[in-house]
């Protein structure tokens, strides 16, 4: 079993990248693949959850060892799947999340892709109160309170971060209906990803 593995970004993708490690190239699914930029050649550290079934073996990455646990928490609840965890950990907002799980916020948690109300309310059953253990930073301020068509004049940056969207599950319905609001910015792509995203969850 993995916990993590050091290398360098050779690829980057709309799903995964490609950490070089030794020379040996691993294909990791992640929650914002434009996060790991492959154009510094800086070594990287990416915490690995190893997702084995009958027909596949696939590895899964995070930046930071939180957001692996909050993964695992994630994959434990009944109609969640790594799919699934990671479009709801795509926003890089972890605290958004446990917030919406403690506060009982189902129509919050229902504006992912994939979760309805059943499994909206099951994760409220199965992980609150269970999850300071593995962000407790987060903890003190939360308890105190279709394909994507490709158009000219659009930057790489935006068509990469609308391929990710849809990777990560949404529809292309509601992708073209954030699409006007992020031409209007001037991002990178991973910036723009997490701009999309918090257009989503307010749509």
């Amino acid at each position: 079993m993995f916990e993590y593995i050091k290398g360098t970004v050779e690829f980057t993708g709309p799903e995964y990248v490609v950490l070089d490690h030794q020379g040996i190239g691993y294909q990791i699914l992640t929650p914002n693949p434009f996060a790991f930029s492959k154009d510094d050649q800086k070594e990287r550290k990416m915490y690995i959850y190893q997702h084995v079934r009958e027909d596949v073996l696939a590895l899964y990455g995070f930046a930071t060892i939180e957001e692996k646990r909050l993964f695992e928490k994630l994959l434990s609840v009944s109609g969640i799947g790594p799919k699934g965890a990671l479009a709801i950990l795509a926003s890089g907002e972890p605290e958004q999340v446990i917030h919406a799980i403690e506060q009982e916020d189902e129509s919050f948690l229902m504006k992912f892709p994939g979760v309805g109300k059943k499994t909206a309310r099951q994760m409220i059953l199965d992980l609150k109160g269970k999850l300071q253990d593995i962000v407790p930073d987060y903890f003190p301020d939360l308890f105190q309170t279709g394909k994507i068509e490709k158009v000219a004049n659009r930057s790489k940056e935006l068509d990469e971060a609308l391929l990710a969207l849809e990777a990560l599950g949404y529809s292309t319905r509601e992708i073209k209906k954030i699409t006007p609001k992020l031409e209007k910015e001037s991002l990178s792509t991973d910036e723009y990803i997490r701009k999309g995203l918090q257009f989503l969850l307010k749509i």
